[in-house]
């Protein structure tokens, strides 16, 4: 504001005028301060048979978008994270989702060695290729893929102290969200509806119950540790048959669970050895126990053309056998990843998991390389052979599929 504007007013004007130009100023700075990262992706799905469900069609598209806003300030100590996300699709309406992925505000205390975080929150526990046995504060976001990489934001207070003696995580989960699920006319998917809207809990207090999580964790020279509880809703509903005058479906019921777990990997030259065990007690079934444990060993630089391989075995067992809810329990998962450390940073998974009661077979791949700065594109190939009805995976015996999905970054 000029001079000439500031001599017409009156002193009590020239006063407020200044207080909001120091506003604006200071709002214009933070606005600069904002960083952002945004993603759009467009996916392709192309099913190799006929489909169960005749609501099912045998090509899928989808577009998403995905933003990432974030504020530091106070010396980098305090962090403000905004993150939504949504996806449309031609086929799924449940798959079609608007969501806030994360938003929380993190505040570090360094005298204390401590980090306090408010808000919806993403946290990852797990060492092991195949599954993620140990990973339990998210919930899966199931429309998004198979594969249980996909996680829900979960509202939480977590306090971190990072201390010498190891790094200890304190979690108040005062929110429960439920998992998604394809709809009727999503692949892959159930052959019966999911009662989405009719889901059943253990405890009265439904979403509102109140969980805790606690997890240590420290590096012991080559190892890595982790060793956790949870006390609360399980993440993994069981899915109840349902009978109405509509017809037969299924209804998620949500126990209530204790469940410890440990984590371990140790980085031996060329050789990774991973281990995820957990034991789970939950209200309404026993005391079950579940493992994932295997190596990985890597190539460096194959013919001297800078390329790595990692070669990956893992074994997978839960003492359910037959009633287990994953339908991993008596299986062996065989592995192969490639770095090429090109220009394009591409990359290549490969990994076939065989059950050894059934004979049932998965066969994974995923790969991506970027064109340009701006553009990555992805490949991902998802193959069954189910034949025991027993099998979970015996629901999408027939939705074999390849997709394709470019991302354009911002």
């Amino acid at each position: 504001m000029n001079a000439f504007v500031f001599s017409i007013l009156s002193a009590k004007l020239r006063v407020r005028a200044m207080l909001l130009c120091v506003l604006i100023s200071s709002f214009s700075t933070s606005l600069q301060a904002i960083e952002w990262d945004t993603e759009l992706s467009a996916e392709i799905r192309s099913f190799l048979h006929e489909p169960l469900n005749p609501l099912q069609a045998n090509e899928n598209f989808s577009v998403s978008l995905e933003s990432e806003f974030y504020y530091d300030w106070d010396d980098d100590n305090q962090r403000l994270l905004i993150k939504p996300f949504m996806r449309w699709d031609s086929q799924d309406s449940e798959r079609s989702h608007v969501d806030l992925r994360e938003f929380y505000w993190r505040k570090t205390f360094s005298q204390l060695d401590m980090d306090l975080t408010l808000g919806l929150n993403k946290v990852f526990w797990g060492v092991t290729e195949s599954v993620h046995l140990v990973d339990i504060i998210n919930q899966t976001d199931g429309v998004e893929n198979l594969d249980g990489e996909d996680k829900l934001g979960q509202p939480m207070v977590n306090l971190t102290l990072d201390k010498d003696w190891g790094v200890l995580d304190v979690f108040v989960l005062p929110y429960f969200r439920e998992r998604t699920f394809a709809g009727q006319e999503g692949r892959p998917g159930f052959p019966l509806t999911i009662n989405l809207d009719k889901a059943l809990y253990a405890s009265g207090a439904e979403k509102k119950h109140v969980d805790v999580a606690l997890r240590y964790s420290q590096v012991f020279g080559d190892w890595d540790i982790g060793i956790a509880h949870f006390s609360g809703t399980s993440r993994e509903p069981d899915l109840v048959p349902t009978f109405d005058l509509s017809g037969a479906s299924l209804t998620p019921f949500y126990d209530q669970i204790e469940q410890s777990s440990i984590d371990l990997q140790a980085t031996l030259e060329n050789w990774l050895w991973k281990l995820e065990a957990i034991t789970r007690d939950a209200e309404h079934s026993d005391r079950y126990f579940a493992f994932a444990g295997g190596f990985e060993y890597s190539f460096y630089d194959l013919g001297q053309k800078g390329v790595d391989l990692g070669l990956i075995g893992e074994y997978l067992f839960d003492d359910r056998k037959e009633y287990a809810s994953s339908a991993f329990q008596n299986d062996v998962f065989l592995g192969g990843r490639f770095a090429f450390n090109d220009e394009n940073n591409t990359d290549l998974l490969a990994g076939l998991a065989f059950d050894m009661d059934n004979q049932s077979r998965f066969l994974s791949i995923e790969g991506s390389s970027r064109i340009g700065q701006d553009m990555r594109v992805s490949l991902e190939v998802r193959l069954f052979s189910v034949d025991d009805t027993r099998d979970i995976l015996y629901s999408v015996r027939n939705d074999d599929y390849f997709g394709i999905n470019l991302t354009r970054f911002f």
